[in-house]
């Protein structure tokens, strides 16, 4: 059963027409400026991938992906969690450059998703990846494109409030750096969550850095897989979410593992089996190119401009029994 938060008193600020109209506009808008912000293409990506290929992103480790058989031959394909491996490769094997990347549109399943007002198993992302250089490859480059991300979502919130002047979202585009470590240091006594709600409500646009990584406390703030982000030079993207109060994910992104980081987080992590697959082999030979990526939620990104107090509100997936009668007792008219 999903655990669902109703505000009190809420009223959408957009029916569903609008809705679906400011859904559009958000997305072309936000691609364009996306692209422009990073210099990024627009390329196809797959929906599902070969398990023995390592291309999968685990996630967490623990989440279990939608697996099907094919009818030629037996074999088996998986759905995947996100983009995150194949996008790197996508970059060497179409040829680009330093400072030019790629996006695409990512729909995933995730089975396993516990479910409420932010999560579903539906998952709707902007994927993006761009070669970077060893010159490039360190905190300030980082800082840099999460400042341009950031840029890129207020202007498109901008170009949202002239058409629905009825939206009173505000977002601050100055961001607030800072590790898990030192947000840890700040409020020993929260839990990781309650961390993120104290520091984004202070400055309502926060880059949490260094996810994946074991603090002094013993616990991570959260869980990264070992083979996408260097734990030194990543971060997830936070905006105050007004309608709901509290912290929203909008981006998890980060400078990519190279040979050596890899090579040490596969120990940290214990997962040395995964060397020998095709992805992990053609890293560790330094036949990839350095690269840094990151997801954008799009349904995220829909419910924090159109001030939405569910994720049921601007995509369609599937609810309890529990959840719709909640929902629509309290006004929250999931698709």
């Amino acid at each position: 059963m999903s655990i669902v938060i109703a505000p009190s008193d809420y009223k959408a600020v957009l029916g569903l027409y609008d809705t679906q109209t400011a859904i559009g506009i958000l997305k072309r808008t936000f691609e364009d400026k996306l692209c422009l912000a990073l210099n990024l293409k627009r390329v196809s990506a797959p929906l599902f991938v070969d398990p023995n290929t390592g291309m999968n992103d685990d996630l967490n480790g623990v989440e279990r992906p939608v697996r099907f058989d094919l009818k030629d031959g037996g074999r088996e394909a998986v759905i995947v969690h996100s983009l995150a491996k194949w996008k790197r490769m996508a970059l060497r094997d179409y040829g680009f450059s330093a400072g030019e990347g790629l996006y695409t549109d990512m729909n995933a399943i995730r089975r396993d998703e516990e479910l409420d007002n932010l999560h579903s198993i539906y998952v709707d992302q902007w994927d993006w990846e761009k070669v970077i250089t060893k010159e490039t490859r360190n905190v300030e480059y980082l800082k840099n494109v999460v400042k341009c991300i950031v840029g890129a979502i207020c202007e498109t919130l901008d170009v949202l409030k002239c058409r629905y002047p009825q939206l009173t979202v505000e977002l601050n585009r100055e961001v607030k750096f800072i590790t898990s470590q030192e947000l840890e240091d700040l409020y020993p006594d929260l839990t990781a969550k309650e961390r993120e709600n104290a520091i984004v409500k202070e400055y309502k646009t926060v880059f949490i850095m260094q996810i994946g990584k074991t603090l002094k406390s013993g616990k991570k703030h959260d869980g990264r897989a070992p083979d996408y982000d260097d734990w030194d030079l990543n971060g997830d993207i936070l905006f105050w979410h007004e309608t709901l109060n509290c912290a929203l994910e909008i981006s998890s992104m980060g400078i990519r593992v190279d040979p050596k980081s890899l090579d040490s987080q596969l120990k940290a992590a214990g997962a040395d089996e995964r060397r020998k697959l095709l992805f992990h082999k053609e890293l560790l030979e330094g036949k990839l190119p350095l690269t840094m990526g990151g997801g954008i939620g799009q349904s995220r990104l829909s419910m924090l401009m159109l001030q939405k107090a569910h994720v049921g509100e601007v995509q369609v997936s599937l609810w309890d029994e529990s959840t719709k009668r909640i929902a629509q007792e309290n006004g929250i008219h999931l698709l």
